[in-house]
């Protein structure tokens, strides 16, 4: 078992911030993907602008963690699942940013506004108007959500392992 050592204070607020946010945006998308009716339009205003802080927080929180040290995963770990942890946060990052900005993308293919606060402050689109390429977009941007969703569920079940089963800090050090 390795001395327990916790990740820096900005890192934990940063996973924490962003986990909720994650799991408040997945279910929103899907609530969305359910509704037809006007909590449809409520909900969007709230997906679009949310979407955005979490594009923003993935990036400060990439850019500090490139910066800071992390805690070692305990050394009686097997390698193949030190890497497989080091993999799930690769793909975790990249898709907290890759969502965003496929949304983003999504939208600005589509032609459709995209306002971030109200409709004073919109979001300049980043590609062409192009409804074939909205159409690939929205379902890239479904695929990329349920892999998000399936990752957050694995990722929350090695942290219980570690906290719970294992009991050797890997939990306690995000806490």
């Amino acid at each position: 078992m390795n001395r327990l050592v916790s990740f820096s204070l900005l890192s934990r607020v940063l996973h924490w911030l962003m986990a909720v946010m994650i799991l408040g945006m997945l279910f929103i998308g899907v609530f969305m993907a359910a509704s037809v009716g006007p909590d449809y339009h409520r909900l969007v205003t709230v997906h679009r602008p949310l979407g955005i802080a979490i594009l923003v927080l993935a990036i400060l929180r990439l850019a500090n963690r490139l910066r800071s040290s992390v805690p070692p995963l305990p050394d009686d770990l097997p390698p193949l699942v030190k890497r497989a942890a080091t993999a799930s946060h690769i793909l975790l990052y990249g898709l907290m940013i890759a969502l965003p900005l496929v949304g983003w993308g999504m939208l600005s293919a589509g032609g459709f506004p995209i306002p971030l606060w109200g409709q004073s402050v919109l979001l300049p689109p980043i590609l062409p108007h192009n409804p074939g390429l909205w159409s690939w977009l929205r379902s890239a941007h479904t695929i990329l959500a349920f892999a998000l969703f399936g990752l957050v569920l694995v990722h929350v079940g090695a942290a219980l392992f570690h906290g719970i089963i294992r009991r050797d800090g890997v939990l306690r050090s995000m806490t």
